[in-house]
Parts: structure tokens; C-alpha cells; sequence
């Protein structure tokens, strides 16, 4: 008795349009070393298309916008500090850490502590 499903591995086809030539070459090479999935040539239809426009701000312009102090908060939280460690480990108060996390929050236009981990880490600001 035949099964009517196909025991066949198919590949994934995915097709990558970023507007940002490092970021594009950085997902390139990611998705080469990925066992199943290939990258469409040019012209030829793909299963799924990866998309990204450009970030409305550059990341040179928020690493210039953050202090040396935020960046150091940004790492602790991308390590998942609370409050109360951050303030621990940089040696000020629970009310300057809390201070720091809603700036960066602000700085990132971000909805929260992970989004701003989230967009540091999209921006290269900071690597996971």
C-alpha cells in the first residue's frame, strides 16, 4: 500500500529583498550553512522572500546618542539584569538604573526592556 505522503526532502527556496547590503550579506551567509533551504536566483520565483527595509536611523547615529553608561545598562539587560543587578553591578542606585533602562527605552523607541535588547541587537549596536 502506498502512502500518500512524500518521503521526497524539498528544499525551501528563499529569496532575500534587504536593502541594507551588510545586513543582506550577513542573512546570506547565515541561511548558505541552513540544510534544506537555498537561495533563490535572480528572476526565479521563491517559496518565501525575507524582507527588511533600511532603518529610519542609522546605527552610527544611535551609538552616538547613547552614553557609555547606557551602553553598559544595554548589555546587562541583553544578559536579562533586573534593575536592582544593574545597579548592583555598575555600583549606583536602583533609581539611576531605572533612570538608564528609560532612556535607552526612549533612545530606541522601544515598548519595553526586550524590544530595546531587540532593536540594540538589530542595529549592531550590541551583539547577542
Amino acid at each position: 500500500m502506498k502512502d500518500d505522503v512524500s518521503t521526497k526532502t524539498d528544499v525551501i527556496v528563499v529569496a532575500l529583498a534587504v536593502d541594507d547590503s551588510a545586513l543582506a550579506s550577513r542573512l546570506t551567509a547565515l541561511l548558505l550553512g541552513v540544510h534544506g533551504l537555498r537561495l533563490a536566483r535572480a528572476g526565479e520565483r521563491a517559496d518565501v522572500t525575507l524582507s527588511a527595509s533600511v532603518p529610519e536611523r542609522e546605527p552610527a547615529e544611535i551609538e552616538h546618542t547613547l552614553t557609555r553608561r547606557e551602553v553598559e545598562v544595554l548589555t546587562l539587560l541583553a544578559e536579562g539584569a533586573s534593575n536592582k543587578a544593574i545597579a548592583r553591578r555598575l555600583g549606583i542606585s536602583v533609581h539611576t538604573a531605572k533612570f538608564h533602562v528609560g532612556q535607552l527605552i526612549d533612545k530606541l523607541d522601544a515598548t519595553g526592556r526586550t524590544d530595546a535588547v531587540a532593536h540594540a541587537a538589530r542595529l549592531g549596536v550590541i551583539h547577542l
